[in-house]
């Protein structure tokens, strides 16, 4: 088994006796948790992680043991013969729902969950920018946080739909659901008990790029106006008649502490850095009050929103 020589090994259900080719009626006709899937991420390559590779053996393993063809567990849980190769050869990612299906069948106590989850977990990670796991750590003990963001609206001030719009077009379903769960958790830093102090500057760009239609841009900039009425929140935007200023060179995030030196965390083409060098962090401090020089007043800023808001319909 693919476990033998490795000591974090999950916990696996012992194998069941070799079952008949012809499974229970219930089994045989897919009812509400069976259901035809087309392969998802499916590619000509192997995928190389060890999460997938893991449940791909396991599969095979399971399905050999119980002496039943591709084509013929394909039919009992409702798939095509076609999806089940393309899991086995772990050229596509497993559902949670089919990890469930598996586990149903071949009573292995949530093996096939686990070892989902774990794929979900390690691509999570894979597609975080270096340095922001870290930063979000740091996020939740700020007790002051200053963002300026240039072409797209800041995480924590996103709607769902626009999250899922921004993660949703290059990942597969399960690994953006974590994301936008992510993301969303994320955002009760804004109004737990003893929230920060916040405050966001947007290019007015970010407002006008319509990444997911009308309705998602009108929901997400009324959700920008409801936020800036808290009291620990205050959001400006830099219009778009401003010329060249500090903002253009790429957005950042300061986060200041009450005990602690503060961080910065900034990307650049996908890349993420968490700054803590003190000189560093001071020049971002001084960019920021720069640029905010640039935006319009609060009530202006609101204006401004309200009008972009109008012009989405």
């Amino acid at each position: 088994m693919c476990y033998k020589n490795h000591s974090d090994a999950l916990p696996l259900a012992s194998k069941p006796p070799r079952p008949m080719l012809d499974p229970p009626k219930d089994q045989r006709n897919p009812g509400p948790g069976f259901k035809k899937e087309p392969p998802m991420g499916s590619r000509s390559e192997p995928y190389e992680a060890p999460a997938i590779q893991t449940f791909a053996s396991e599969l095979a393993e399971w399905r050999s043991q119980a002496g039943l063809s591709k084509t013929a567990l394909a039919e009992t849980l409702g798939y095509t013969p076609q999806w089940i190769s393309q899991v086995e050869a772990a050229k596509s990612i497993p559902s949670k729902e089919f990890a469930e299906n598996l586990d149903t069948y071949f009573k292995t106590n949530g093996l096939f969950h686990r070892l989902w989850k774990r794929i979900i977990d390690t691509r999570y990670q894979a597609v975080l920018p270096p340095g922001f796991p870290e930063f979000v750590e740091r996020e939740v003990e700020a007790s002051q946080l200053r963002n300026f963001e240039l072409t797209l609206i800041y995480g924590l001030l996103q709607t769902e739909n626009y999250i899922r719009a921004v993660v949703g077009h290059k990942q597969d379903p399960d690994t953006a659901d974590r994301l936008v769960a992510e993301r969303l958790k994320r955002q009760e830093v804004l109004t737990r008990e003893n929230a920060p102090n916040a405050w966001f500057t947007l290019d007015e760009s970010a407002l006008r790029r319509d990444i997911a239609g009308p309705d998602v841009m009108r929901e997400q900039l009324q959700h920008i106006l409801t936020l800036g009425e808290r009291s620990n929140i205050s959001i400006d935007v830099v219009p778009l008649t401003a010329r060249y200023y500090p903002g253009l060179t790429g957005s950042f995030t300061i986060l200041s502490f009450l005990n602690a030196p503060d961080v910065v965390y900034g990307e650049i083409a996908g890349q993420g850095m968490l700054i803590q060098d003190p000189r560093t962090v001071a020049r971002f401090a001084v960019r920021y009050n720069s640029l905010r020089g640039d935006a319009l007043r609060v009530e202006e800023s609101r204006n401004l929103i309200k009008n972009v808001l109008e012009e989405y319909g």
